[in-house]
């Protein structure tokens, strides 16, 4: 699976209907709306607002939506373009301008699709992999004792806290979590504590 590291417009006119795609990150339905509200207000003529939208790499979300469009040829073309590409925490909107000529069903899946994987073909795609979360405290002086592990398991570091004991919230790539565990566990006669939390997914 992937995310969408920048956002994404594209335009193209078919039998007068002008086709205005856009592609940007949405890890909420709030977060979506609000850009679905935006692109309402700069476009308010436009005949038709459709899109769709995928969340959640735990357990996937999707949603898409025809906007008047006959049904199937719009949201759907939209949000299959987006499971093709794999990409997730993202969602489009094709703004159309009807131009005077029908393009009958096939002709809109086929433009709604196309403004759609224009966008993706043109997007920097990023990984995502699922990790596994921990949160560590320890003292100063075995600060050294941490570094080494975060380099040579590649944590990523998602939270500190400098206060009496340094506080680290880091992520562990799933595969290497049990022995990240067993080398944290033979590390307590050092007074470094940690707590396994829950499995997450990062940008990798």
């Amino acid at each position: 699976m992937f995310s969408i590291k920048n956002s994404i417009e594209s335009s193209f006119r078919e039998r007068g209907s002008k086709f205005l795609g856009f592609l940007f990150s949405a890890e909420t339905e709030d977060a979506f709306s609000d850009q679905l509200n935006s692109l309402k207000s700069k476009y308010p003529d436009a005949t038709h607002h459709c899109y769709g939208w995928r969340m959640n790499p735990a357990q996937p979300k999707e949603f898409s939506t025809d906007d008047g469009e006959p049904s199937g040829t719009a949201g759907l073309p939209i949000l299959n373009q987006l499971k093709s590409f794999e990409v997730i925490n993202a969602g489009i909107v094709v703004v159309r301008y009807y131009g005077g000529t029908k393009l009958g069903k096939s002709g809109l899946i086929e433009a709604y699709g196309l403004a759609a994987r224009q966008c993706l073909e043109a997007a920097s795609l990023i990984s995502i992999k699922p990790v596994r979360l921990y949160e560590i405290q320890y003292p100063y002086p075995v600060e050294n004792n941490i570094q080494q592990l975060i380099n040579s398991f590649g944590l990523k570091v998602m939270e500190s806290e400098y206060l009496e004991h340094i506080t680290l919230k880091v992520a562990c790539s799933i595969e290497t979590a049990a022995r990240f565990e067993k080398e944290l566990a033979g590390m307590e006669h050092l007074n470094i504590t940690f707590k396994k939390l829950e499995e997450h997914f990062i940008a990798g």
